[in-house]
Parts: C-alpha cells; structure tokens; sequence
C-alpha cells in the first residue's frame, strides 16, 4: 500500500486565514495518524500580488502551531514549465482545444446567461472548429475538453458521493492567452509530480475536484482520493473572511493565545473524538480521523477559544507558561529584566488565577515588573481621605513587623477594617490601587506577599 502523502497549497497573497491553517491541520494530522508525509507547497503564480513576506508569515504560523512539513516548501512557479507541458500534451492528444473567441465575445455570452438567470458556461464555440478559421489577431487560450456525455461521481471522504452532470462542467481555460497555466492545471500537475494520495481541502473547491479528476484521467494518472471539509463560519453564520477580525493566527498570538490551546479550539471546530473535549498533540494523532469531520459548517466562537486557552493556562506546566509568557511579552509587549522575570516566575502561581490570555498575565504582572507605579485618573479620585489615613496606618503598622507573611498582616487589616468602620474592600481597594496602580488585579495578600515589605513600604511612603 502506498504511503499516505497530503499536501497544504496556499497562495502567499496575504496572511494565512484561520480555515487555512485548520486545513492545514486536517491534513497533518491524518498524516501522522496513518504514518505518512505532509508537504506545504506554495502557489505563488499570481506574481503580482504574491509577496516573500507572506510566504514567511505562512511557514512561521504553521510552525507557531506546531505543523511541520517534510524538507523545503515546494514552489510552484518553479514548475511552470511542467505544467505548460502538459497542457501541449493534451492539446496534441485532441484533449484540449484552442479557443480564439474574444474577451468581449466571453463577456457576451456571461452577460446573456446572467439575463436568462443561469449558471455561465462556455458555448464550447471552438471545440471542433478547425483552425484554419482562427483570426489571426487574437492570442487563444487553450481550454480541456470535458466531458459532455452522462454524470461523474465523486466518492468524497468527508460529503458521502457526490453526483454531477457532466455537460455543466465548462470546457475550462488551463493555458492563458499569455501561456500561463491557471489553477486547476497547476494543482493537477503538483499533485501528481508530489504523489499526493489524499487530497484534504474545503468544501469550496468540489466543481475544481470534478475538473482536476477530469485531467487526471486524461493523462491516466492514478486518481487521489478527496475530502473536503466544510467552511469556517463568522458566529452570524456568514463565510469567514481574511477581512474579519480574529481571522489570522497573529490576531490570536496578539492577544496571548497560546498555540497549544488554539490547535486544540481547531481540532474540534468540526470535528469530533466521542465527547472529548481537551485533546495534547500526542492525542490529536492519535484519535484524528476524517470519519470525525460534519458536513456542516462551523462557526468561529472566540468566547470558546478564552475559554479552552484559559484552560491551558491553568493546567499546564507552569515553567511551560512562564516560558510562554515571557516570549508573548518580548514579542508583542515589552523585554523584561531578569529582576522582573524572577519575581512574575514565583508569582505565576497567583497571577495566572481568573486570566484567560498570557495578556491577561501580563497585566496582572505589571505592578511586578515596573518599578514606578502610575495610578489612573480615575482610580486617583478614590484614594480620598479616609483611604490616605488607611494607608498610613497599614504603613506604620507593617514597618514594626519582622515577619512579612499573611498570618503576620491578616490582624493588621482586620484591626483596620474594625477601627475605621469600613469592610475589606475599604481597605484592600487602596492598598492595591497604591501598589499596583489600578483597582483590578490579584488578591492584596498576594500583591503584599509578591512585593515584600520594603517594596510596599516604598511605595506605600510615596502616596501623600
């Protein structure tokens, strides 16, 4: 039996799209699981609006994620050459034609079809004309001669069979006027050249499966077998764009998810391992399948994807997220000093609590990580002067302590609270707001404890 091979084809026009990079995914996985090889290959023959910084930002979001793929990416404009061979090798087997109608005979005929409301397919004007006819002024297009008799049945993987007329397959263009091969051409070919046995893509791509199978019989090359999955819908059920929000892997990194967690979110954005929810690497391997993928689209939910990554944060190692943390600072916030990065180490324990992103962690830490604290406008106006006497009072109090701990403090606010007929709030809201410069944040036995006496007496001393 021959060894699984799949492939991830994107073109490097813009950023990978979220339903690209769960594509991608699908196709590792099933890789792996059956003991295969997964390729990326880059379909960059559009050259204008191909850019290398796209094609870097696609290899560096896969490996974000944790998808590695075998060797180097395999460039496709580098085999445009095989790909125009094979459209002249099907021209001279009569299986594919030279159409010389014109740009605005095309635009004609599209124009009555969309009048008579119908789907516009090419009136096939020039598959049996002899080109001793053809006007000398006009460049062809070379297109395949498809199949115009009976149906085609598509034993999909994922869909079930599905069934199609033939004669509503279009004699499709696969050499440009210019000589350039369009998409399904290329596609066929690189799949073919790289051995592909499975063929693992949206749904959107079925009526190019149908064309692409068509060349591949054509050229009696052993057919893979296909896929495909459903698309990624926004939450209001409309199809998911690269012009939405939170449709890149860098909108999800930006805000401190963390790869792990998305992949996980991924995995289970239409596919299913009975009711298991949490799956690591070794897992998703081992239970991916593509009887597990529906047939209906899914829908992106960032409310799911807090909540599995505030999952992650809570239950993995916490030199794993410390390591996480203090990479999502450096890249998207700022570089911490070693001083800093000791001190949010031992803290992590309690700076992780109730955060759903490493920016939520990140927030929490500041007050450990900047030496000056600045205090919001608003969280200034509550300091007033019942606050001021608290805080004060707690300062003299702490500064005859020897032993700073929770046990040694918890009199001392509870005397507070009793003496200045207040409640913990009353005295808890000031002293974090002193000391960390916001209302918000972690427990105030935690900050006192993270900060340590001469810290807070610091701190506290500058407060008038």
């Amino acid at each position: 039996m021959k060894t699984v091979a799949t492939r991830f084809a994107p073109s490097p026009t813009g950023p990978l799209h979220i339903g690209g990079v769960r594509t991608a995914l699908f196709n590792w996985l099933y890789s792996k699981n059956k003991g295969g090889k997964f390729y990326l290959r880059i379909e960059d023959t559009d050259k204008e609006r191909s850019k290398d910084e796209f094609k870097i930002q696609i290899i560096n979001s896969l490996k974000w994620i944790g998808i590695d793929f075998e060797g180097v990416e395999y460039i496709q404009s580098n085999k445009i050459d095989d790909h125009i061979n094979i459209a002249n090798e099907l021209l001279k087997k009569g299986l594919a034609y030279k159409c010389y109608c014109s740009s605005e005979e095309i635009e004609e005929q599209k124009k009555r079809a969309k009048q008579k409301k119908i789907p516009y397919i090419y009136d096939r004007k020039w598959r049996d004309k002899s080109e001793t006819d053809a006007p000398k002024e006009i460049q062809p297009v070379i297109r395949f001669k498809s199949k115009i008799e009976g149906k085609s049945v598509l034993k999909d993987l994922v869909q079930g069979n599905i069934e199609i007329e033939n004669n509503t397959i279009e004699d499709f263009v696969i050499l440009r006027a210019d000589g350039s091969p369009t998409y399904n051409l290329s596609a066929s070919v690189d799949d073919h050249l790289m051995g592909m046995t499975h063929i693992i893509r949206g749904d959107d791509h079925k009526i190019n499966t149908f064309k692409q199978i068509q060349i591949y019989d054509a050229m009696n090359w052993k057919v893979p077998s296909f896929a495909h999955i459903p698309l990624i819908h926004t939450i209001e059920g409309k199809k998911l764009s690269k012009r939405d929000n939170a449709s890149t892997l860098d909108d999800y990194s930006k805000i401190g998810i963390m790869p792990n967690a998305l992949r996980n979110y991924l995995l289970r954005l239409g596919w299913s391992y009975k009711d298991k929810e949490i799956f690591d690497l070794d897992e998703s391997i081992k239970y991916f399948n593509l009887e597990g993928i529906g047939k209906s689209p899914s829908k992106l939910d960032i409310s799911r994807i807090y909540s599995i990554n505030e999952h992650y944060i809570k239950n993995i190692d916490e030199n794993d997220l410390f390591n996480f943390l203090i990479t999502y600072c450096e890249t998207f916030q700022e570089k911490i000093t070693d001083l800093a990065q000791k001190k949010v180490k031992n803290s992590l324990h309690f700076l992780k609590n109730k955060a759903k992103t490493l920016e939520d962690i990140y927030k929490n830490s500041k007050f450990l990580i900047n030496d000056s604290v600045q205090i919001e406008k608003e969280d200034k106006k509550l300091l007033d002067e019942t606050a001021i006497k608290i805080i004060k009072l707690f300062s003299n109090e702490i500064n005859k302590l020897t032993d700073f701990t929770r046990e040694t403090l918890e009199p001392i606010i509870n005397d507070l609270i009793k003496n200045n007929n207040t409640n913990f709030k009353g005295v808890g809201q000031p002293l974090r707001i002193c000391l960390t410069g916001s209302k918000f944040g972690p427990g105030i036995y935690d900050i006192l404890s993270a900060l340590g006496k001469e810290e807070v007496s610091r701190r506290l001393s500058q407060i008038r």
